[in-house]
């Protein structure tokens, strides 16, 4: 009952709390995605030397640590990092480009996996039939859209549930750059357990909301139905 009570009361705060997560980590996952699916498409309908250490690097970069990955842009972003004059540490930007290191990777293996589960027999298949290269091209992109619509909500799913590089980039300010995820954090130091369980409710509701619209909306998503 006093979690309930604190949420009614700190309502204004939690919303803002929300609609930053949702900004931040949609933000990192659409960006993520412009890169990572092109990438992934490259990497999957294209033989070249080099191609297993390259996806040997994506695979080992989709397991990256939240806290390296923070780290790494806390260096460069830092005074005395190459982009310090941006000013951008302790800000949401640094928070989108902190969980578009963790995405951008995952995006861009499982949409190569894809992929390559496709391209052989239904490329030959739609150029005996007629089709151009990019004709070609699309329809295994097209055909691949399952595993690169997980690949895209894993993705979210990681950015939108991380907490130690946007802790370490953004800082945890209130009503500047604090997330469900740091909120969490807080409260369960502060021994506010109760607190802690409420927010990580509205995290997975949260979750589960923009999972179902997502798949509501892309055509012939087949994974079954409840």
């Amino acid at each position: 009952m006093d979690a309930i009570q604190f949420l009614i009361q700190q309502q204004s705060e939690i919303i803002e709390i929300v609609l930053l997560s949702l900004l931040v980590s949609g933000s990192a996952t659409i960006i993520s995605a412009l890169i990572g699916i092109p990438l992934g498409a490259w990497i999957g309908l294209n033989n070249f030397v080099g191609k297993g250490l390259l996806l040997r690097i994506v695979y080992t970069l989709m397991a990256l640590p939240p806290v390296l990955a923070g780290l790494v842009v806390y260096l460069i972003l830092s005074r005395s990092g190459p982009l310090g004059e941006l000013e951008w540490l302790f800000t949401p930007s640094a928070m989108v480009i902190a969980q578009c290191l963790l995405v951008t990777p995952i995006i861009t293996g499982l949409s190569a996996a894809a992929i390559a589960s496709k391209e052989g027999i239904i490329y030959d298949h739609a150029r005996s039939l007629g089709a151009t290269r990019m004709q070609a091209v699309w329809t295994v992109i097209s055909e691949s859209r399952t595993g690169i619509i997980a690949g895209i909500m894993t993705g979210f799913g990681r950015a939108f549930a991380e907490v130690g590089a946007v802790m370490l980039v953004g800082g945890n300010i209130r009503h500047y750059t604090r997330v469900l995820t740091t909120a969490i954090i807080l409260e369960t130091r502060q021994g506010n357990f109760e607190m802690g369980v409420a927010l990580g409710v509205i995290l997975l509701i949260l979750s589960f909301i923009v999972s179902s619209i997502v798949l509501l909306n892309a055509k012939d998503f087949n994974l079954g139905e409840v």
